[in-house]
């Protein structure tokens, strides 16, 4: 019985480090991006908790094998080991607990997704239109068009979202928020962006041969600077 215990313990032991050191590769090394708008605060959140749930059942399973592997290998008696037919407490622990999980998750989820979609009245409207393989924004307010993405920091955005051809997908990974752009309908994206800085746009939709190269430059600029290029793209048009 001590015996037992002290495996426990080992165990236990490898599977915290194991978790945390996984934790810590994919959070920081290999998933870490700048959060560049307020929405990218419980999208995190939600990120935070599906990596920690990946760590740690990535090292319940490389642990308990590894270690099953190296201390309890054959040491010369090469016959059956004793046959085990189950556990059913073990049985109902590993299908009780995972759907608790998923449930959980996807009240998150669901609670989330009503949040960051939710109309803003003081949201600002910009029109995005996918094409093989480029970008264009019209600005509605002023009628500017675009082809880069000029946004003021601490606003409210509304993204409508169009293709002219086939399916593309908005996605500044900075922003945390994707959505598709449908050929035949309008599609709406809503953030609010928080950091001043330039960003690319993606296409997250595979839309070609060059979707690749499917980029297009995103600025978010303080308030008075966007005024002033809102001003500059309405002269323009007058001319």
């Amino acid at each position: 019985m001590a015996k037992n215990r002290r495996h426990f313990i080992i165990a236990t032991v490898l599977i915290v480090i194991c978790t945390l050191l996984v934790y810590w590769v994919l959070d920081t090394v290999l998933l870490k991006s700048a959060a560049a708008v307020v929405e990218a605060g419980p999208i995190d959140y939600l990120f935070d908790l599906h990596i920690w749930l990946i760590a740690f059942l990535f090292a319940l399973v490389a642990v308990f094998m590894c270690y099953a592997l190296i201390v309890f290998r054959a040491r010369g008696d090469e016959g059956d080991g004793e046959h085990i037919h189950g556990n059913g407490l073990l049985e109902i622990i590993w299908t009780v607990v995972p759907c608790f999980i998923v449930v959980y998750f996807s009240w998150i989820a669901t609670t989330m997704l009503i949040d960051l979609t939710r109309p803003n009245p003081d949201e600002y409207v910009i029109i995005a239109e996918g094409r093989q393989w480029s970008w264009l924004f019209t600005y509605p307010e002023s009628g500017a068009v675009t082809p880069d993405l000029v946004l003021p920091v601490d606003t409210p955005i509304r993204m409508d979202l169009t293709s002219d051809d086939v399916l593309h997908s908005f996605w500044v990974p900075e922003f945390r928020v994707k959505q598709d752009n449908v050929p035949g309908m309008v599609t709406h994206v809503r953030f609010t962006p928080n950091l001043i800085g330039e960003y690319v746009l993606r296409c997250a939709e595979l839309c070609g041969t060059n979707h690749s190269g499917m980029l297009a430059t995103v600025r978010v600029v303080s308030q008075e600077d966007f005024k002033l290029w809102q001003s500059e793209q309405v002269a323009q048009l007058q001319e």
